[in-house]
């Protein structure tokens, strides 16, 4: 066992084996401060050391100390916002130690580097038997830039899955100077191979997991707790009979299954396989043994890290909803995406709401923070805005009752979201923001716009200030039309403006599929990995089902925005291509006519865009009949202008050229139709 190789050392020197202290260091002043244990660490005892960089060099020996100035200095250069090293001392009883130091640069407003904080431990439990390693220098050198290569290469593997990647990675082996390595993991009383690399390998990878038995080494290594170097295989193969098929495989002539040890509990096993070595020498024991320390210890951050991300994830899933209603008139497909921070819980959030007359409310938001107070509240917060959107509200209460509802929780917290009622019938939209982002449209001809939506102080703020005002925003859906929802963790990239990932959410949007699932698969596909994974991300996809008629009675339907210039000369177009499908190529005129006036009226005289339908109706005559429809409530008036009059002819024209017309409500507003009927035996 590792342990009764160590050097003989006092009681006192004992007790400063798992010793790790903090120090402050002002690069400025040039002064140097160490708590009591720091100081237990270099064997110093207070009174001891002055505060000057200097008087540690009676315990860093110059070559160690010139390692250290250059590890600190490559990360000041590089703008690194931390370091880490394991260097040599030497206690005062001559005895050489291996240390650990890792510390937080610290800049002033400039950039320039004026303070170091950090820690230093003892790294003797990780590397043993390093103190006793050869004295020449050149092997020394090879430990030691070995050890440094794989700690700066492992600390920053956060997961088990990025442990696995460094030890499987371009330079893993050759870290290891094996041919073959096998990593297993101790999980439910087995033992998991998690990583395999080399040739011959995979002949390792056993179905299921490994019983924890002594009749295979890397279970025995677990057991037992002790290193097992092997020079032959044949004689590894009489001591495990389970293991003989797969040694001629393998291809190896020498082996090492080294335990891996953390906090005194065996958490896994390491195994190496060379083709060429028949000995293993003091300096190669030691090497793996200390590599098996520091991996040891990776993999024990990397399992809690892991554990508590699931965790968080549980927790996180818990507070949203379980399913999301369906709706025959849309598609609606909602993701969701953790940030990887460990026990750290978001508070992003969406919701689907079912409401009486076939409308639907959408909702996303995010509270401030990312902990489980955060969590916690949304999820309060979630429910109360659900409750209030089902008694019928109008969106704009919705938000004003969710926003004292925060405040009344006693919390420093505050919230943004955007909310917004959907008639699936008709395609109007009423939405409200409290200081989130706004909706996101992609019409039917491709085109993709954010919407100018008036919106309010966050949730919380707005009651704190007085001011639990939220002005609705009306919009218009068209069948086939796709509403985009999302926080702002999806448009939000560090170091650039928002608007930069608002533009690159819409040109995704723009170019992604048709439909909801596709499109949201798509959008996380290929924002999350640009973004990265340092925030939450709510995202809701809602698309208006397409209404295209049946073959007998087809349909379409074209929004026409207030302010597009071309939007006339697009609907002209649209009309045209569509009763030329339909082979009814006689009504172009009349119909690109008619709708050019009812859309000119709209536009002119009311606050919104319109929203065009053509259709057949078969029966009981086949005939065209064209729908134009807006939000103002007040109807179109015939007139009879002077001979001068340069307008109010618009409803005699139609009169013209269609067989009738007439004006129905809808909703908040009104549609204006007119019929087209073929010329009759007598026409």
């Amino acid at each position: 066992m590792a342990g009764r190789d160590l050097p003989q050392i006092g009681p006192g020197e004992r007790l400063a084996l798992n010793r790790m202290g903090s120090f402050d260091w002002d690069l400025l002043r040039g002064t140097l401060e160490f708590d009591d244990a720091g100081l237990a660490v270099f064997d110093l005892l207070p009174g001891e050391f002055d505060g000057r960089l200097e008087s540690l060099g009676s315990r860093i020996p110059p070559e160690e100390g010139n390692r250290l100035d250059t590890a600190l200095t490559q990360a000041v250069r590089s703008g690194r916002s931390s370091y880490g090293a394991y260097f040599q001392l030497r206690r005062r009883n001559g005895i050489r130690q291996w240390t650990h130091t890792r510390g937080r640069i610290l800049r002033d407003e400039q950039g320039t580097a004026c303070r170091v904080v950090g820690i230093v431990r003892n790294a003797t439990t990780e590397l043993t038997e390093f103190a006793t390693a050869s004295s020449d220098e050149a092997g020394r050198r090879r430990v030691s830039d070995m050890v440094q290569g794989t700690t700066e290469a492992l600390s920053r593997a956060v997961t088990v899955d990025d442990v696995t990647a460094v030890l499987t990675g371009d330079d893993g082996l050759e870290r290891f100077g094996a041919d073959g390595l096998a990593l297993g993991l101790v999980a439910g009383g087995a033992l998991e191979i998690v990583a395999l690399s080399g040739d011959s390998m995979h002949v390792l990878d056993e179905p299921g997991h490994q019983r924890l038995d002594e009749s295979l080494p890397l279970a025995e290594a677990v057991l037992s707790r002790q290193p097992r170097f092997v020079t032959s295989m044949d004689e590894l193969s009489e001591q495990f009979p389970r293991l003989r098929p797969d040694v001629r495989q393998l291809g190896a002539g020498a082996a090492v299954f080294l335990p891996l040890i953390a906090q005194a509990r065996p958490i896994g096993c390491l195994a190496l396989f060379y083709q060429d070595r028949d000995r293993f020498s003091s300096e190669d024991r030691n090497l793996c043994l200390g590599l098996a320390g520091i991996v040891a210890q990776s993999l024990q951050r990397a399992v809690l890290f892991d554990q508590e991300r699931e965790f968080a994830a549980g927790l996180q899933s818990a507070m949203l909803p379980r399913r999301i209603p369906e709706f025959p008139a849309a598609e609606i497909a909602v993701r969701y995406h953790a940030a990887w921070s460990g026990r750290e819980v978001g508070g992003d959030w969406y919701d689907v709401v079912a409401l009486p007359r076939g409308r639907v409310g959408v909702v996303v938001g995010d509270v401030q923070g990312h902990d489980t107070h955060a969590s916690a509240i949304m999820g309060q917060l979630r429910i109360a805005l659900r409750a209030y959107a089902g008694e019928g509200h109008a969106p704009g209460t919705v938000l004003a009752r969710a926003s004292r509802f925060l405040a009344e929780l006693d919390t420093d917290r505050f919230a943004t979201c955007t909310y917004a009622q959907v008639d699936l019938a008709s395609g109007a939209i009423r939405a409200v923001r409290a200081g989130h982002l706004g909706p996101l449209i992609r019409h039917t001809d491709g085109r993709v716009g954010w919407p100018n939506v008036r919106g309010g102080l966050p949730l919380g703020l707005g009651t704190e200030f007085g001011q639990e005002e939220y002005p609705e925003t009306r919009l218009d859906l068209v069948p086939g039309e796709t509403l985009v929802l999302c926080t702002d963790g999806l448009v939000e990239e560090p170091g650039t403006d928002i608007g930069d990932g608002m533009e690159a959410l819409a040109d995704a949007v723009r170019q992604g599929p048709a439909e909801a699932e596709a499109l949201a698969d798509d959008l996380a596909a290929r924002l999350w990995e640009r973004w990265g994974t340092s925030d939450d991300v709510a995202l809701l996809v809602l698309r208006r089902a397409l209404d295209p008629g049946t073959a007998q009675a087809p349909r379409i339907h074209q929004y026409i925005h207030q302010a597009d210039p071309e939007g006339l000369a697009e609907a002209r177009a649209v009309l045209r291509g569509a009763l030329e499908a339909w082979d009814l190529e006689e009504f172009v005129d009349d119909v690109e006519l008619a709708a050019g006036e009812l859309l000119v009226n709209v536009l002119l005289h009311t606050e919104g865009g319109a929203v065009l339908t053509l259709e057949v109706v078969p029966e009981p005559v086949r005939r065209i009949r064209l729908w134009v429809k807006d939000r103002s409530s007040a109807w179109p008036r015939r007139r009879t202008p002077g001979e001068a009059a340069t307008s109010g002819r618009g409803l005699m024209m139609i009169d013209a050229v269609a067989a009738r017309w007439g004006v129905e409500p809808r909703g908040d507003g009104k549609a204006v139709w007119c019929e087209f009927e073929p010329p009759g035996p007598d026409g």
